[in-house]
C-alpha cells in the first residue's frame, strides 16, 4: 500500500506539472490560443458530434484534460541553430575545450544533433492551435452548408470570437436553421429510350423518396446508384457526370420539386459534334494471352486455341489447362458488358496467386456496323513458377533459456497446369531448458527440440462428383484445399506427435461473405513420454502427494527413499511415475486405503481423470461449417463489424463405420481405430466483433464470443486440442493464459480447459502523439464443464446462475504502431475474481503486484 501511494503521489506530480506548463508560450503576441468551440443551435447549446466536426479549427489535442503534445512542442527552440551557438559561445573557453576534448567537426556534429532533436520534438508534438478570424469565418460557412445539403436552405450562421485571458480565446458559433424541405417529386427527362427503359425497371430502388427530407448525400447515392445500374446493364459509354439534378423551391411551401437530367452524349469527330444515344453494348469476343510482356505489344502469338467462345493465345507454349484459364475470367462472349465482370475477373485471377495483376482493355469491334459490340482483350502476365523464403530467430523464454527456430517454404505454381498452387513448408526448433535436463537427466545443452512439416495443394476449383457451377459459380472465386501436416516435440512436456489432414472448401458470394466447408479434418496426436506427467502437472502432483503423506508411512515403497537424506513424512515425495501411478490404483481400486476419505477419494479421481484425458492419444476425424461476414474495407477501416459462427461433427462417420462392421468395443465400452479410442462430439462458436470510428484517432472496439462442445457416444470428454481455455493477451488479460476457471475453482491445475466458454471484450483506443497509441479496456468472461466427465461441482456450469462466476478484468495499454505490426503492452488487474470468497471478489487483485503483464502483435481484436 505504501508503494502504491507513493506511485500515485509520483503520477500526481507530473500531472501538476506538466498542467502548470505555460501553453501560451509560442503563441505571437497579439493572437489566442484556441481552448474551447461552442455551437449554439436557435440559442441552445449542443454536443452533436457532427456539427463539429465540420470546423476547421479544433482545440489542441488532449490527453486527461491536458494537452500534452502541445507541450512537447513547446519544449522545442525556434530557432535551434542559434540556441546552439549562443550556449557554445556562452563562456570564453567552452568552444575551444570541447573542440580540444572532441575536435571542430564533432562540435559541429553535435549541433547538428541538436538541431535534428529539436525537430523531432516539433514534429512528435503539436503546434498550438490560433484563433485566426478568416477560419472562423470558414467554419460557420461549412456550418452553413452542411446544413443545407440537409435539408434547411434558409439556414443562418453566426460567429463570435472571445477572448478570454493571457492569450486564450474561444469562439461561439451560432444557428438559426428555420424550417426545413422535403422531397415532393421527381420528374425524368432522359434523353435515351434505352436508358429511360433501364431506368423505370430499377426505380423503386431509387433513394430518392417522396416526403423524405432532402439530402445532397442521398442525391449523390442516387447518381452512384444510377450509374452503377447503367454500367452493368450495358451501357459502355456511360459515365457519373452524364447524370444532373435541378431543384425548385420557389413558391413550393418547403417542398422540392426534382428533375433528374441524362441527356444524351456528346461525339466529337473532326470539327463537328453530335449526339449519340446510349445503346447496350454486347462482347462479341473475350481474347486471352496467357503470357503477356510488353515487349510482345506488337508480336503475333505463336500458340492459340478456342475454347467455350474464348480465343487463348500465347506467344510460347501453351502452359496453362484452358478450362482453368477460362474459369478466371466472368466476361462471357455473348453477354453484355458489365463493370462487375471485370471487377471479379479482377479479383479471381489475383486469387490464382499465379498472374501479376490482370490488365484487362476493352474496344469497339471493327466489324460490327452498329458500333455496339465490344471485344475484351485480357493480358495476362505469369508469376515466376517457384518462389521460397527463410525464416530464423533466437528466442527465450521462462522455460527455454535459449532457442534456435528456422523454417521455410516453397511455392509451385501451375502443378497439373491447372493454376494449381503447391506450398511445402517446413520449421523446426532446438533449445536448451534447465527443467528439460533435470527431468531427462542429459548434460546434452540442446535438450529440446521440435519439428514439423506442411503440404498444401490448392485447386482454384469445387473438387467433386458433380458438376457445382450452378450452386456456387466462377465468380464466388471457389477453392478446393487439400492439407497434410506433421509435428514432433520433444521437450519438457509428453513429446507429442501430432498429423493432421483437411480437405476443404472455401467460396465468397460476396466481399463481405465468405463460406468455409471442411469436409475432412483429421487429426492424430500421440503422446509419446506420458510418464514424464506428474514432472509437468506439478499441482495435480502436489494434491495427490498432499494426500499421500495423509495416509502412507514414511517408509512406503511409494515414496522416494533417499539414503543421503532420511525420508520422513513431512519431507516425502511419491516417485515419478512408479509412486504415483499405483497410489492412484490402491486407492481407486477394491481396497482403498482405509484413512482415505470421501473429498480425498473425488480428489484422486479427478487427478487420474485428467491424467488420463492429458495423455491419452486422440484420433479426431471431423467435418465443420464456418460462415463468415466482415464489412471491413480494408485494413484502415475502423467501422465495420465482423461475424464469425462454426459448428463442427467429429466421430459420427468412424462410429457408423465400427456399428456396421461389427467391431468389438473396449472395456470402456468404446470402438477404437488402430488402438485409439476416436472422440466424437458436436461443437460450434460464435463470435462478433464491431468497430466505431470516433474521430480524431479513436476507435471503440467490442467483442462477444461464445463456444460449446458436448461429447456423446465413443467420448465422455472434449480432446484438449477442441477445447476452450481463457485468459492471455487476445483474451481476458487479467489473467494469464490458461490461468483462468474453469469456474470458480481458480484455475488450480497447468493449462486449464473447458468445453464451454463465454467471452466479451469492451476496449477504447486513442492516439497518444504520433505512432503511439493507448487503450483502456474492460474483459468479462470465464470457461465451464458441462456435460462431460468432470464433475466437480465449483468447474460445472449447471445454470444461469454460475453467470456469477464470469470473470472481471479491466486496465490500460499502449501499442506502437510499426505500419506493418502493432507492438502491444498491456496491463490488466483482476477487477473481480470468482475464485475467491464472496466477499473478496471486486477489486482485490487492483494493485501492481498482482497485475498480469501482456506482450502481444497486433490488436486482440
Amino acid at each position: 500500500m505504501k508503494h502504491l501511494l507513493t506511485k500515485i503521489s509520483f503520477i500526481a506530480l507530473i500531472t501538476v506539472l506538466i498542467s502548470s506548463c505555460n501553453t501560451v508560450k509560442r503563441v505571437p503576441d497579439g493572437k489566442n490560443l484556441l481552448t474551447k468551440n461552442e455551437i449554439f443551435v436557435d440559442s441552445i447549446k449542443t454536443n452533436d458530434v457532427k456539427l463539429y466536426n465540420q470546423l476547421y479549427q479544433k482545440p489542441n489535442i488532449k490527453l486527461v484534460g491536458i494537452p500534452i503534445r502541445l507541450h512537447i512542442y513547446n519544449l522545442a527552440k525556434p530557432k535551434p541553430d542559434s540556441a546552439y551557438q549562443r550556449w557554445l559561445t556562452k563562456t570564453p573557453k567552452r568552444e575551444k575545450r570541447l573542440i580540444n576534448f572532441l575536435s571542430k567537426k564533432q562540435v559541429d556534429r553535435l549541433g547538428s544533433a541538436y538541431t535534428s532533436f529539436n525537430e523531432w520534438i516539433k514534429t512528435t508534438g503539436e503546434t498550438p492551435v490560433i484563433i485566426e478570424d478568416a477560419r472562423a469565418k470558414r467554419s460557420a460557412q461549412r456550418l452553413k452548408s452542411y446544413y443545407w445539403n440537409n435539408g434547411w436552405f434558409n439556414i443562418e450562421t453566426d460567429y463570435d470570437i472571445i477572448e478570454v485571458d493571457n492569450k486564450r480565446g474561444q469562439i461561439k458559433f451560432f444557428t438559426y436553421p428555420h424550417k426545413p424541405y422535403f422531397i415532393d417529386s421527381l420528374h425524368l427527362k432522359i434523353e435515351s429510350k434505352v436508358a429511360d427503359s433501364i431506368y423505370q425497371l430499377t426505380r423503386d430502388e431509387s433513394t430518392i423518396i417522396s416526403g423524405k427530407q432532402y439530402k445532397t448525400l442521398d442525391i449523390e447515392a442516387e447518381r452512384d446508384r444510377i450509374t452503377n445500374v447503367y454500367r452493368n446493364s450495358g451501357l459502355y459509354h456511360f459515365e457519373k457526370e452524364f447524370i444532373k439534378f435541378d431543384a425548385d423551391t420557389v413558391n413550393t411551401d418547403h417542398k422540392v420539386h426534382l428533375n433528374l437530367l441524362i441527356n444524351n452524349r456528346q461525339v466529337t469527330k473532326g470539327d463537328s459534334t453530335s449526339k449519340v444515344a446510349f445503346k447496350v453494348h454486347t462482347i462479341s469476343k473475350v481474347n486471352v494471352f496467357t503470357d503477356y510482356k510488353y515487349e510482345y505489344r506488337n508480336e503475333a502469338p505463336k500458340d492459340s486455341f478456342y475454347y467455350k467462345g474464348y480465343n487463348i493465345y500465347s506467344f510460347d507454349k501453351l502452359k496453362f489447362n484452358r478450362r482453368a484459364i477460362t474459369n478466371a475470367i466472368l466476361i462471357t462472349p455473348g453477354e453484355i458488358y458489365r463493370d462487375k465482370d471485370r471487377t471479379l475477373t479482377y479479383n479471381q485471377i489475383s486469387n490464382l496467386r499465379t498472374f501479376k495483376y490482370p490488365n484487362i482493355q476493352y474496344e469497339l469491334d471493327p466489324t460490327d456496323t452498329t458500333s455496339s459490340s465490344l471485344i475484351a482483350n485480357v493480358l495476362l502476365t505469369p508469376r515466376k513458377k517457384y518462389s521460397a523464403n527463410f525464416e530464423f530467430d533466437i528466442t527465450t523464454s521462462e522455460i527455454q533459456a535459449f532457442g534456435i527456430g528456422f523454417g521455410g517454404s516453397l511455392l509451385i505454381r501451375n502443378v497439373f497446369r491447372g493454376a494449381e498452387t503447391l506450398e511445402i513448408s517446413g520449421r523446426g526448433s532446438i533449445g536448451s531448458s534447465k527443467d528439460a535436463a533435470i527431468t531427462s537427466g542429459s548434460d546434452s545443452f540442446f535438450n529440446i527440440s521440435e519439428i514439423g512439416a506442411d503440404v498444401k495443394l490448392s485447386f482454384p476449383r469445387i473438387l467433386f462428383l458433380f458438376n457445382t457451377s450452378g450452386i456456387i459459380p466462377k465468380y464466388m472465386s471457389p477453392t478446393s484445399n487439400l492439407v497434410f501436416g506433421i509435428n514432433v516435440q520433444q521437450n519438457i512436456g509428453l513429446d507429442k506427435q501430432n498429423a493432421s489432414g483437411t480437405f476443404n472448401y472455401i467460396w465468397e458470394p460476396s466481399k463481405k461473405l465468405t463460406h468455409q466447408i471442411d469436409l475432412v479434418n483429421i487429426q492424430y496426436v500421440r503422446n509419446l513420454n506420458t510418464k514424464n506427467y506428474f514432472n509437468i502437472y506439478e499441482t495435480s502432483f502436489n494434491r495427490l502427494n498432499t494426500i499421500a503423506r495423509d495416509v502412507l508411512d514414511s517408509n512406503s515403497t511409494l515414496f522416494n527413499q533417499d539414503t543421503s537424506n532420511p525420508t520422513t513424512i513431512d519431507n516425502a515425495l511419491l516417485t515419478i511415475p512408479t509412486g504415483t501411478n499405483n497410489f492412484i490404483s490402491q486407492s481407486l481400486g477394491d481396497n482403498p486405503d482405509p484413512d482415505l476419505d470421501t473429498e480425498q477419494l473425488q480428489d484422486i479421481r479427478n487427478i487420474q481423470e485428467r491424467k488420463n484425458r492429458l495423455t491419452e492419444d486422440n484420433l479426431i476425424f471431423a467435418s465443420n461449417y464456418t460462415f463468415l461476414r466482415n464489412t471491413r474495407e480494408n485494413l484502415y477501416d475502423e467501422n465495420f463489424s465482423r461475424f464469425r459462427a462454426k459448428i463442427e461433427l467429429a466421430g459420427n462417420v468412424l462410429s457408423t463405420i465400427a456399428g456396421l462392421a461389427g467391431l468389438s468395443q473396449n472395456s470402456n465400452d468404446r470402438y477404437t481405430i488402430f488402438g485409439v479410442e476416436f472422440s466424437q462430439y458436436i461443437k460450434t462458436e460464435v463470435g462478433y466483433i464491431k468497430h466505431w470510428n470516433l474521430g480524431r484517432r479513436n476507435v471503440l472496439a467490442f467483442r462477444v464470443f461464445g463456444g460449446i462442445a458436448i461429447p456423446y457416444g465413443n467420448a465422455n470428454s472434449i480432446p484438449f486440442a477442441r477445447s476452450f481455455f481463457g485468459g492471455g493477451p487476445n483474451d481476458n488479460r487479467a489473467w494469464l493464459a490458461y490461468d483462468l476457471g474453469p469456474g470458480s475453482t481458480g484455475g488450480r491445475n497447468e493449462f486449464n480447459e473447458a468445453n464451454m466458454k463465454i467471452a466479451t471484450n469492451i476496449e477504447y483506443r486513442y492516439n497518444i502523439l504520433g505512432a503511439l497509441h493507448g487503450a483502456f479496456f474492460i474483459d468479462a468472461g470465464n470457461i465451464w464443464n458441462v456435460l462431460d466427465n468432470v464433475e466437480e461441482e465449483e468447474a460445472v456450469f449447471s445454470g444461469a446462475k454460475d453467470l456469477q462466476e464470469i470473470a472481471v478484468g479491466s486496465g490500460l495499454g499502449l501499442r506502437y504502431d510499426f505500419d506493418f505490426f502493432v507492438l502491444r503492452l498491456d496491463l490488466g488487474f483482476k477487477t473481480f475474481n470468482p475464485a475467491n470468497d464472496e466477499d473478496q471478489r471486486w477489486f482485490k487483485g487492483y494493485n501492481f503486484t498482482e497485475a498480469v503483464y501482456n506482450v502481444g502483435i497486433n490488436y486482440p481484436f
